[in-house]
């Protein structure tokens, strides 16, 4: 198990830097709420790729964190997004985007449609498919995403 997540590692890491050549690459902190039959916080991370602004992906990490039969639970998400917007030549259309994505933990697959506010405000729904349960219930079902994404270019500027 740990050989595969070195490997993994090292995948993402090469990965990255070739990505990073011919890509614009920003980093954001990721806050948020998830529904998946109970109600969750998250807390994480993203980087967000760009060549020009009709086409964006996003590379996420994140931490689900709420209460499940009356135990503090946590789970570990990873997620990836595709933002598309295919407006030519009008700036303001670009202040939105309709996103496509999937997230995955270590209990459920959820595959996701939404749209987002600039890359920023994302609401997103979908479908998740149980792998394990979680301190007894099964993960399935709606699943419904609310996240704020805070590029940390802002963060930087803000304290300046």
């Amino acid at each position: 198990m740990n050989f595969r997540y070195a490997i993994t590692l090292l995948a993402v890491f090469f990965l990255s830097t070739f990505v990073k050549a011919q890509y614009t690459m920003h980093k954001m902190i990721s806050v948020g709420y998830t529904y998946q039959n109970q109600s969750f916080g998250e807390l994480g991370g993203k980087l967000l790729f760009l060549k020009n602004d009709d086409v964006i992906y996003r590379l996420g990490v994140s931490t689900l964190m709420g209460s499940t039969n009356s135990e503090f639970a946590i789970m570990p998400k990873l997620q990836a997004d595709v933002l598309l917007n295919f407006q030519k030549d009008v700036d303001f259309y670009h202040s939105y985007y309709f996103l496509v994505g999937a997230e995955g933990t270590n209990k459920y697959i959820a595959p996701k449609i939404g749209v987002t506010l600039f890359g920023i405000l994302d609401l997103t729904g979908g479908y998740a498919f149980p792998i394990a349960d979680l301190n007894g219930k099964e993960m399935k079902g709606l699943n419904v995403n609310l996240t704020l994404n805070i590029p940390t270019v802002f963060i930087h500027d803000m304290f300046k």
